[in-house]
């Protein structure tokens, strides 16, 4: 802070110096008036344009001393600003590229998952298929098995029922023969017969 003040005392004493020294060098054409100034564009190079000169000079580097250390300054913190904001854009790019890869890898990672849902749905599909014929295959045996029962049982009924019909219509016509060639006398032996072993029981 000290050296900061003493450098400005330097820079005011020495802009003083540079406007004493302007003052100084134009203080003879101010006094010369039009005239004199008509007559040295006239003659050429004259001592005024060597004050003229040397008055651009003087202001030229007093300016350059004054603003040396500014200007210096303003540029080393606009050079300063520029890569303090390239470093903040290089981070940025960096976080941006390490989001874009984590995004990717998620998005890999998603049709890795993907293709293993489809895969386990396939299977259990196949599963669920194989399950399906299976029981339709022992469904399908059960009701041929239950179909053949039933075809048995009617078939043994009706059998049965052909039999029995067969035996009652040949014991009708049976009887019926017999009615036509028995005879009183038949019948009544054939009464004497069953009484005769009714007895004897």
């Amino acid at each position: 802070m000290r050296r900061m003040s003493v450098d400005r005392r330097k820079q005011w004493r020495l802009l003083v110096l540079v406007l004493g020294l302007l003052v100084f060098q134009a203080a003879p054409l101010l006094a010369s008036g039009d005239a004199g100034h008509g007559e040295a564009e006239a003659k050429g190079w004259v001592a005024t344009d060597t004050q003229r000169v040397l008055n651009f000079v003087v202001l030229a580097g007093g300016l350059y001393f004054l603003l040396r250390k500014p200007a210096s300054k303003a540029l080393k913190a606009r050079i300063e600003e520029i890569e303090n904001q390239l470093k903040d854009l290089e981070a940025r790019k960096q976080a941006a590229e390490k989001e874009l890869a984590a995004y990717n890898e998620k998005i890999a990672r998603l049709d890795q998952e993907a293709g293993q849902i489809a895969a386990e749905y396939e299977r259990q599909g196949k599963e669920a298929r194989a399950r399906i014929i299976e029981e339709a295959k022992v469904a399908a045996q059960k009701l041929e098995e239950q179909a053949k029962r039933n075809i048995e049982f009617e078939m043994k009924s009706a059998r049965e029922r052909l039999q029995a019909e067969v035996i009652e219509k040949a014991l009708q016509k049976a009887e019926s023969r017999l009615k036509e060639r028995m005879t009183a006398e038949d019948q009544d032996r054939l009464i004497d017969e069953y009484l005769a072993k009714v007895v004897a029981s």
